[in-house]
């Protein structure tokens, strides 16, 4: 049968039925892929795919035994991921119950921001007065999961008494960096990679250096309260901004964080601090 001549029935309703079917598929697909972006499902979606691809192979190349194998594997894998990947499969359904999976404005995300901004500002203004060294790192596009697994996992809600408690000095947890994964804190005690720039001033210690690091090989936001001085830092995109005042500090998180602000006019005192630190 002619290619042209299996649609010559089809309406312009049933290609606009079709065209939608197809969208909503994607649609779905999408959001799906969005929920398990940055966790351990991800590395089994890629496991799928490859056994998929045996089992292809297999069944192309007449290599009946493996091709047995491989269709046991999928059939029964099934029970195995619900039951290996239960708190990401009960994640996915709370947040398709409370209608987060297709639908959230830019509204509700930036209150949500807003609220870790504040806790952000507050537990940084604490730890600045009494010098308390941090190391805050906020993921972004660039997962970050291979770093969280080197620490403490964590899960929890973000508040400003829980960052302020965990870099309290000689606590098991305040050495290293704490990872903010979309709304919670990931992990905490997290080795990040150090700068192996030769032009970092001297008088940046470890902490900066990992800021800096971190920021070379992610698009992600990191935070740094220096414990000699208590001098809030900043580091994105390899450039480091140092000496930030209270309010440039919550500028930028402003600036950085929320969707429906003005960037113009938000990122004046960012830009001059960055002029004046990278020049």
């Amino acid at each position: 049968m002619p290619f042209t001549t299996y649609f010559q029935d089809y309406t312009f309703i049933d290609y606009l039925s079709n065209a939608i079917d197809i969208l909503l598929v994607w649609y779905v697909v999408y959001k799906l892929l969005m929920v398990i972006r940055g966790t351990k499902a991800v590395q089994l979606l890629k496991g799928i795919f490859v056994i998929v691809i045996i089992r292809t192979i297999a069944g192309f190349a007449g290599l009946d035994t493996l091709s047995w194998i491989v269709q046991q594997a999928l059939t029964w894998g099934f029970l195995a991921v619900i039951i290996i990947f239960q708190p990401e499969v009960r994640r996915a359904l709370e947040q398709l119950g409370r209608g987060r999976i297709f639908s959230r404005s830019a509204i509700q995300e930036d209150e949500e921001q807003r609220k870790i901004i504040d806790a952000l500002v507050k537990s940084v203004r604490y730890m600045e007065k009494r010098r308390i060294g941090a190391l805050i790192s906020i993921e972004k596009e660039t997962g970050m999961n291979d770093y969280i697994e080197t620490g403490i996992p964590m899960n929890s809600v973000i508040t400003s008494e829980l960052l302020i408690n965990i870099f309290i000095p000689n606590t098991p947890l305040h050495d290293g960096a704490v990872i903010i994964q979309k709304d919670h804190i990931a992990a905490a005690a997290c080795y990040l990679p150090l700068s192996e720039n030769p032009f970092i001033s001297k008088e940046l210690g470890t902490r900066h250096r990992a800021a800096l690091g971190i920021s070379e090989v992610t698009d992600s936001l990191t935070i740094v309260v220096s414990e000699e001085t208590g001098a809030i830092s900043v580091t994105r995109n390899g450039d480091l901004y140092r000496d930030l005042t209270e309010e440039e500090f919550q500028d930028i998180l402003e600036h950085q964080l929320l969707t429906g602000i003005d960037k113009n006019e938000s990122s004046n005192r960012w830009t001059w601090k960055g002029r004046r630190n990278n020049g």
